[in-house]
């Protein structure tokens, strides 16, 4: 019996001690921020992971596999979207197209090439137009594409997202936000894989105030 409840203190304690480890390294006004007005999410019961990005950014280019491999083993109650955001006015014609093609259900068909072509290549698509004709190539209906650019549905989306990315003060990509109130950066975490390290830990930490 002795020898029982050895093992599991000991095993207990091996689960207890990295916690308390990343409790220890990951410091709140310094590897993350917590927002003092939270900013509202649409994921129900659900903890929501956001990524603010933008296609144009070779920063969100090289975190783009990283976050694509973690969220692979998110658990059920997490809930990744992302956020294009609109942080000058260069980035409008690309958050509207990522919404755009979210209204059409293409959105996954062109996703990877448009950040090939603004972050990787460095191309000018910078109107409806071009944008248009650059989705054409990959089986989007071009016409279409313009007819919803404007639309009162993409444009109300749009808008939702430049408000909750301003109600979160953000001011540069990647960023992401925690269940809308908390905000991690590579130049709070440390790099692009330190934010995931605290994305994981401020989810554990919603998780376990539930």
């Amino acid at each position: 019996m002795t020898r029982i409840l050895t093992t599991a203190v000991f095993a207990l304690a091996a689960l207890w001690l990295p916690l308390q480890s990343m409790a220890a390294t990951w410091v709140e006004g310094e590897h993350y921020e917590t927002l003092s007005d939270p900013v509202r999410t649409g994921s129900g019961d659900k903890i929501e992971v956001a990524e603010v990005f933008w296609y144009g950014c070779p920063h969100c280019y090289t975190f783009k596999p990283l976050v694509e491999a973690w969220e692979k083993d998110v658990a059920d109650d997490v809930d990744f979207v992302l956020l294009p955001a609109a942080l000058g006015r260069g980035w409008e014609p690309h958050a509207r197209a990522f919404y755009t093609l979210e209204a059409m259900g293409k959105l996954d068909l062109v996703h990877d090439a448009l950040f090939d072509a603004l972050a990787g290549e460095r191309r000018n698509l910078n109107t409806p137009e071009a944008l248009a004709e650059f989705v054409a190539a990959y089986g989007v209906d071009g016409d279409k594409f313009v007819e919803l650019y404007k639309n009162f549905g993409v444009n109300a989306r749009f808008q939702q997202a430049q408000s909750k990315i301003r109600g979160a003060r953000i001011t540069g990509v990647p960023t992401m936000l925690v269940n809308g109130k908390y905000k991690v950066s590579a130049t709070t975490a440390g790099g692009h894989e330190e934010m995931l390290q605290v994305v994981d830990y401020l989810i554990e930490q919603e998780r376990a105030a539930r």
